[in-house]
């Protein structure tokens, strides 16, 4: 069993395994209780009853946040020509082509965030070995393979707090949604944001349960057990 620090003993004992929480509860209780010295990320951690072996059962999307993540990001933009000019004006940290390819392929990853135009990406494919396992090569699924036109917008949305998520290959879903320092009404209301997406994107071949077990956490916290049936009716607040 790993061991856990005082603090994390101490707020875990407070809480009551027997039974699921409401969320705006769950939240307010891991606001009063913080188990580290910095600002810590609130999480949703989802079992989902879906199979991710099937490609038809894929569940993978993209949320932006009502009152953003509390998160920096830089943002590299795969482009040249007029859409390099568009990216920059647009507010991209790194713009490039063949220089960015590259940067990457020599093992430069100082960035949270890649999108390219679908002019790029037959010299972009090239970083899959690079960026694939950080989970940030650009794709049309994730909405980062976008026409130049487009590339403001993306750029705006990830500034305001763009969130992808996907289903693992063990069916869970875990999704950063906030930090501690924010106000509880500011949380439920980017959890609720999240919900809402999931649910939209259940497949067509889901049968049952979609979201069997749903648990919210902190980066250092123990999780609390929460009511799927009172998460899934936040959506109702947007």
């Amino acid at each position: 069993m790993p061991k856990h620090g005082k603090n994390f003993n101490v707020v875990s004992a407070q809480i009551d395994k027997t039974r699921y929480y409401e969320p705006r509860e769950a939240l307010e209780f891991f606001k009063a209780n913080p188990t580290a010295c910095f600002d810590e990320t609130l999480e949703l951690h989802l079992r989902m009853g879906i199979d991710p072996r099937h490609a038809d059962q894929m569940v993978r999307g993209v949320v932006v946040m009502p009152r953003g993540t509390g998160k920096e990001i830089r943002i590299l933009v795969f482009a040249d020509g007029e859409a390099a000019t568009m990216a920059e004006e647009a507010g991209a940290d790194y713009v490039g082509l063949d220089d960015m390819v590259a940067k990457v392929q020599g093992g430069w990853v100082d960035f949270e965030m890649a999108v390219a135009i679908p002019q790029a990406m037959g010299k972009v494919g090239r970083l899959g070995r690079v960026l694939g396992p950080r989970g940030m090569m650009p794709s049309p699924k994730a909405g980062t393979i976008v026409q130049p036109a487009e590339l403001g917008r993306v750029i705006e949305e990830a500034r305001k707090g763009r969130v992808e998520y996907r289903v693992d290959k063990t069916s869970n879903i875990h999704i950063p949604f906030g930090k501690r320092s924010f106000e509880v009404d500011a949380l439920v209301e980017n959890l609720a944001a999240v919900v809402d997406s999931i649910l939209r994107n259940r497949p067509s071949s889901s049968k049952g349960s979609y979201i069997r077990k749903a648990f919210l956490t902190m980066t250092m916290g123990p999780a609390v057990r929460i009511d799927v049936s009172e998460l899934s009716a936040l959506r109702a607040l947007l």
